[in-house]
């Protein structure tokens, strides 16, 4: 299920399920930059609520993405990453979703929301956007926000780095993943019942500010050791580090051979320059010698 695209001068909702928003920062800097572009921000009603001190408490949260799928003017509900999006996931509307649905688009902590919403409605959502974005919109990530949130469907992926193929081949399957700690940790909860007779193109993103490479490598081990990783075709990994890691590259050369898949590494999407946008749900074909990734 794909929901309709926003529109030129929509409404934008916008909730905070894993970090504090200043309210000054909001008023200030993030309504007029996304009205620079032309969109109105409909913030909802918690999202500056310090309930816990360092969070508003998870009800609110989820009831923030609630009252924003139950707003019939909000076209895309958008959210930032941080910590704790897991504790929505009792209190999220997932009918009302399934019956009303909005495009939805996250990174970071985010990926815990979009892969569930996806797997409870079977909603395609999509990965790798933030509102921070707009305060200073880069071409190529605008080019995504329009092309993957503003259109029916895109075609194909947009490169804007250079893709480096560490295993050869080609995969396809529905996309999932996003950041790795998240997706890992989501494996085998209830809120991601994933039908493992499918196949799966793997997508996954880390940062050295956030780990070394033998938490990535943990994060990595944890997903091959959850029967999940029978069902992975392709892993297109993002943005880590500049430099390049060639212990990151060596460990997901390792990955492919152990699990004879192909796999490549780019640095299009993450918590680098760039922020192309992935669609959860989406069948695609990964093409690790022409290094393409094709929508299906």
């Amino acid at each position: 299920m794909i929901a309709p695209p926003l529109k030129p001068g929509g409404t934008i909702g916008m909730c905070s399920p894993s970090s504090l928003v200043d309210e000054e920062y909001l008023r200030t800097v993030l309504e007029p930059a996304v009205r620079r572009q032309g969109f109105i921000l409909r913030p909802a009603k918690n999202i500056c609520a310090r309930t816990h001190g360092y969070l508003a408490s998870p009800e609110e949260r989820g009831a923030d993405l609630n009252e924003l799928v139950a707003d019939k003017q909000v076209g895309l509900i958008l959210f930032g990453g941080g910590e704790g999006s897991n504790e929505l996931l009792p209190y999220i509307d997932f009918d009302a979703i399934k019956s009303a649905p909005r495009r939805i688009s996250s990174y970071s902590d985010g990926t815990t929301i979009l892969n569930a919403i996806w797997a409870r409605t079977g909603l395609e959502t999509y990965y790798g956007w933030t509102p921070h974005l707009f305060e200073d919109l880069r071409l190529y990530d605008y080019r995504n926000f329009q092309n993957m949130l503003m259109r029916d469907k895109a075609v194909r992926h947009e490169h804007n780095s250079e893709w480096v193929t560490l295993h050869g081949g080609k995969a396809s399957g529905v996309l999932v993943g996003g950041y790795s700690r998240n997706f890992a940790l989501l494996l085998g909860s209830a809120y991601f019942p994933i039908d493992l007779n499918q196949s799966y193109v793997l997508f996954l993103e880390d940062h050295a500010s956030f780990g070394n490479v033998d938490y990535v490598s943990a994060m990595l081990t944890h997903i091959e050791q959850h029967p999940f990783i029978d069902s992975v075709t392709g892993l297109l990994f993002g943005h880590y580090s500049k430099p390049r890691s060639q212990q990151l590259l060596e460990r997901l050369e390792r990955f492919g051979q152990a699990h004879n898949v192909p796999v490549v590494y780019c640095d299009d999407f993450g918590h680098g320059v760039n922020h192309a946008i992935l669609p959860i749900g989406h069948t695609a074909e990964l093409d690790a010698d022409a290094q393409e990734l094709i929508y299906l």
